[in-house]
């Protein structure tokens, strides 16, 4: 597919026209986008969500593009001066101008083609302004001849793909990390407080409420682990591979040396895929990515439900602790605020599963040569990478940096639960601790008085085995000494 030289402008209605093998058609004169993206435009008015709002894939592939101009130039393929004019346009890609010229949407036909095309084009049109050229003055510096040279759709896009998600992945873990210290500076916080744990969302053994956020920064940590080890995949690529991956119409030398062009740009280590036929085709990395963004959203959810269940009240539930209130929770009754920020959250990990069925799907839909899906999975693993990374940072800066423990709650439910009991298992046996539970619960007397009367320890020795601040340590219980 070629482009026409445009020098046709209609200087009444300030439009010029481009020509493409399926005729000709009118763009403004001064669009940095050209034909292709035009009709992508028109073909695909899917989502609403255009090349524009992901900023990061912009630059990916701006530094893609760059990367493939200086192997070019570096193999005699490319004059100095169009290098030169790709350069100033990726310059201004990359301080983030001219983004609005990225008009396709993220949702599309044709494997990325559209969104390659397009990049082509307002670096072209870029270039030659630099060069003194109007926009669609393409024998001075062609989309496909020039700034696509040695290239296709079908290993520079999935190039910057791995490169955007790469990009986009450290504002996630940065709030990651931001999430993980606030719950260990609460852990810390609440170490002193004694409460009872629950399983089953049924009494069960004491912990404190710092074991309990404790708990909570371990699986973030576990999480921040999850994402990094599955952007290893991330690294691999197979530039020079072209169409189906076999490098028709580009020298053996082109990956190599963009490659290496692309890691001075960004200070990565991408590496050239040892079988590229395998790789044009394949979506695995992106998959691992988008599983570990699963798990996270998971995590999240947990954490969140587990919030609102320890706030839940204020006088009827648990309330153990106490959110921060952030707005009025009801429109007919007064003073009632909810757990917004936590349900908030969950309704995110919701979306971020959903994202990760659509990626599985796609990847699935993979065909012989290439996956016509890139776009849906590209645009499924963006989409949950920034809305994680949002969800983290309300969460960790709206809810858990304000949250207060309700100490007398704790105390409360801890004595009056029948869970202490456990601890007597290994000196009086299962089947008399249970008779123990079961008398108290039918008779409300006080806890100590049945154990007192039922076990036949002396007070002393149930102190000891009954201390809630030891039991936690999580230490064994040795029976007292015979006599």
């Amino acid at each position: 597919m070629t482009t026409a030289a445009t020098d046709r402008f209609d200087s009444a209605t300030d439009t010029r026209l481009e020509t493409d093998s399926l005729g000709e058609y009118p763009l403004p004169a001064d669009a940095l986008y050209g034909i292709h993206a035009a009709r992508a435009n028109d073909n695909f008015p899917l989502t609403g969500h255009p090349l524009s709002r992901y900023p990061d894939l912009i630059r990916a592939l701006a530094q893609v593009k760059l990367a493939a101009a200086e192997a070019n130039q570096g193999l005699g393929l490319m004059s100095e001066h169009k290098l030169t004019a790709i350069q100033s346009a990726v310059q201004a890609l990359m301080a983030g101008d001219h983004h609005d010229a990225f008009i396709v949407d993220a949702i599309q036909g044709g494997a990325g083609t559209s969104t390659n095309m397009n990049a082509n084009e307002v670096i072209a049109n870029l270039g030659l302004r630099r060069l003194g050229h109007a926009p669609g003055a393409y024998p001075h510096l062609h989309p496909i001849n020039d700034v696509n040279q040695s290239q296709s759709t079908n290993d520079t896009y999935p190039t910057a793909v791995k490169l955007a998600v790469l990009t986009q992945s450290e504002p996630l873990l940065d709030a990651m990390h931001k999430l993980h210290s606030t719950l260990i500076q609460k852990s810390d916080t609440f170490d002193h407080i004694l409460k009872i744990g629950r399983t089953q969302l049924q009494e069960a053994v004491p912990m404190t409420l710092g074991q309990e956020f404790r708990a909570f920064a371990t699986a973030i940590k576990e999480e921040m682990e999850s994402v990094l080890g599955s952007q290893h995949g991330l690294l691999k690529v197979h530039l020079g591979g072209t169409a189906v991956g076999t490098g028709i119409n580009c020298p053996a030398e082109f990956g190599a040396l963009a490659v290496r062009a692309l890691n001075d740009r960004t200070g990565l280590d991408f590496q050239l895929v040892d079988d590229r036929i395998f790789a044009t085709s394949d979506t695995s990395a992106l998959v691992t990515v988008s599983n570990a963004l699963k798990r996270l959203a998971i995590v999240l959810s947990k954490i969140s439900n587990d919030l609102r269940l320890l706030s839940s009240g204020p006088r009827a539930g648990f309330a153990e602790i106490r959110l921060p209130a952030r707005q009025a929770g009801s429109s007919i009754m007064p003073g009632k605020v909810n757990p917004v920020i936590p349900e908030a959250v969950s309704q995110v990990a919701y979306h971020v599963v959903g994202n990760d069925t659509a990626v599985t799907m796609a990847a699935e839909s993979a065909q012989l040569q290439l996956n016509a899906m890139l776009p849906l999975v590209t645009y499924k693993v963006m989409d949950s990478l920034a809305v994680l990374t949002s969800a983290l940072n309300m969460l960790t800066e709206l809810c858990i940096d304000g949250i207060e423990a309700n100490e007398t709650r704790c105390r409360d439910h801890l004595e009056a639960s029948a869970g202490l009991v456990t601890a007597l298992c290994p000196v009086i046996g299962y089947d008399r601790a249970a008779r123990i539970v079961k008398r108290q619960q039918r008779t409300r007397e006080p806890l100590l008085d049945v154990v007192r009367a039922e076990s036949g320890l002396s007070a002393e020795a149930l102190g000891d085995l009954l201390d809630p601040a030891l039991l936690v340590q999580a230490q064994p219980i040795r029976p007292p000494a015979p006599g």
